[in-house]
């Protein structure tokens, strides 16, 4: 399993994050001579056809499709769903995909059979509302990092920190601890399970309760794939662990080679653990990946030795007689605190460079939601670490002190509860941190715009180059067929010949770019349609022009398109 993490680490950046469109057959907006066997949509990445739809429509809302999605035998990336044979007229194809971080896309375009297939109809877009921010799946995420992270933070302290407790306390016993992990281990296994369940339903739209449609869809994407390997790993790391409890005899100064080995073992089988979650989400689709997935894993480690540190605590204190409470305070709490020290420095430490990596600018933060969530996340963490400073500076000394120690066991744990309350928010915040799309490093394009647009249609004059540029864009709505148009002029006179091209970038998520090149129609205007605005939100539009012996030049312009 080690090896395993070693390898992830090493491999290269992978594609973007979330899928888009690249080509469709027929073309958006294209008007074909004789109707087409099939529609095919190509993807930049290979999309799972069981958790994707793509529909065929005519004007009266008649489905025109005459099979299921299949993948194309000659191109991984593209899905083919056959068609009855459809008459002249205008259809409207409508998709929906799922990329291999487990954001579900979707777009529209429309196409013509003719050759007279008469003025286009305004169709009704369809619209599924399924999101990788829903709440069951936030919530569900959460209880798998908690139960998860709990889990390995708790044998840490049980096989490490909290084991000099039987030999220096009388009567003292780690069976609690012992009974803490068995019960956040089993309620892991069970809450990554049920994850992955919420999840696939999303994808293809069932009822959470169809077990038998969709266990069988578990391994099929590479989301999935990544979480099924999860509980399989983390049922690797229970059993090594339970193993590791099982022989320890923590009466005995020293390790046997037998406990050693189980020890040793366990929390690698943990460690490995903690690199899936990276693999299988943001973490591996940023570059550096390598630097990405390690700073993600560190992050991961150290708030699991917090948080399982600060419940093993609460348990010992509760679970322990009165008479036991302050002595096995005394002798676990002041470890913990040094270990909890250095995980909460090497938590922000992992937390700023992972930001560092997915801001693609400072103003990112308060920008978008992802930065929200960062800045609330980073507030609960200092908050925390303010309750573990005071503990360390102020409760640990006083644990020492036989006149002291009473009262500081009673402040710590009080603290301590504050404490850990804080950090479970926190994982909270980072579950719903993971579940959001990062800003993509087209962001930091918009400091260059030279007007921001939007929502509805466009007709926007900006000038750059000396040049005065009328951008049009009707009728700017998302999932549409859209018509893109730039009327160059320079001294109130049209400007022929150009070379113009059109690149479309995502602010709001990290997709690949579209590039199309414009077609000049009539003096200085240059204009196709173009399937590109495949989601709501705000997109940059930069148009690369090169004027007939002149010099290439650039403008953006940042659009708002609504759905």
């Amino acid at each position: 399993m080690l090896a395993a993490a070693v390898v992830a680490l090493a491999l290269p950046a992978a594609a973007s994050a979330h899928a888009y469109l690249t080509k469709t057959f027929p073309s958006a907006s294209g008007v074909l001579d004789k109707a087409p066997p099939d529609v095919e949509l190509t993807f930049d990445e290979a999309v799972e056809p069981r958790f994707a739809i793509i529909s065929v429509t005519d004007a009266a809302a008649h489905s025109e499709t005459d099979g299921t999605v299949h993948r194309s035998p000659a191109n991984p990336d593209t899905l083919i769903v056959p068609l009855k044979h459809v008459p002249e007229g205008w259809y409207l194809v409508y998709w929906r995909a799922i990329s291999v971080d487990g954001h579900p896309v979707q777009g529209a375009f429309t196409f013509a059979v003719g050759p007279n297939p008469g003025p286009a109809p305004q169709f009704v877009i369809p619209h599924i509302a399924q999101t990788a921010t829903s709440t069951p799946l936030v919530f569900a995420r959460w209880a798998m990092f908690l139960t998860v992270m709990t889990s390995i933070g708790l044998l840490s302290l049980r096989l490490w920190l909290a084991r000099p407790v039987v030999r220096r306390v009388e009567g003292a016993s780690l069976r609690p601890l012992t009974i803490a992990f068995v019960t956040t281990s089993l309620l892991g296994l069970l809450a990554i399970p049920v994850y992955i369940e919420l999840a696939t339903a999303g994808f293809s739209l069932r009822s959470f309760w169809d077990f038998g449609d969709l266990v069988p869809l578990w391994r099929t994407s590479a989301f999935g794939r990544g979480y099924v390997d999860l509980e399989i790993c983390f049922a690797l790391f229970a059993a090594a662990a339970w193993v590791a409890l099982w022989v320890d005899r923590p009466h005995r100064e020293r390790r046997s080679v037998a406990e050693l080995l189980a020890g040793i073992g366990a929390l690698g089988a943990a460690a490995a653990v903690l690199i899936i979650p990276g693999a299988s989400g943001h973490a591996a689709q940023t570059s550096p990946r390598g630097i990405a997935l390690g700073l993600d894993w560190l992050h991961l480690l150290s708030g699991s030795i917090w948080i399982g540190g600060l419940v093993g605590l609460l348990v010992l204190w509760r679970a322990a007689p009165a008479a036991q409470r302050v002595p096995a305070l005394s002798v676990t709490a002041p470890r913990f605190s040094n270990a909890g020290f250095w995980s909460v420095l090497l938590l922000l430490a992992s937390g700023v460079g992972a930001t560092i990596l997915h801001m693609p600018l400072l103003q990112a933060l308060w920008q978008t939601s992802y930065g929200q969530v960062i800045l609330v996340k980073s507030g609960l963490l200092l908050a925390a670490a303010g309750l573990g400073a005071f503990n360390l500076l102020r409760n640990k000394p006083r644990l020492a002190v036989a006149g002291t120690a009473q009262r500081a066991a009673r402040n710590l744990a009080w603290a301590v509860r504050g404490e850990a309350l804080i950090v479970v928010g926190a994982i909270f915040a980072a579950a719903l941190l993971s579940s959001l799309a990062p800003p993509p490093p087209a962001l930091a394009s918009e400091s260059q715009a030279l007007a921001r647009v939007g929502p509805g249609r466009v007709a926007s004059t900006v000038h750059q180059a000396g040049y005065t540029l009328k951008v049009l864009v009707s009728p700017n709505k998302a999932a549409a067929p859209n018509q893109f148009a730039l009327d160059l002029t320079k001294g109130g006179k049209p400007v022929t010949g150009a070379q113009v091209t059109l690149t479309f970038e995502m602010l709001d998520m990290q997709m690949g770019n579209q590039e199309y090149s414009l077609t000049e129609r009539s003096p200085g205007v240059y204009s196709r349609p173009a399937p590109a605005l495949v989601m709501v939100g705000h997109w940059s539009l930069s148009f690369s022009i090169t004027p007939k012996g002149g010099q290439t030049f650039s403008a953006v312009v940042v659009d708002r398109t609504s759905g």
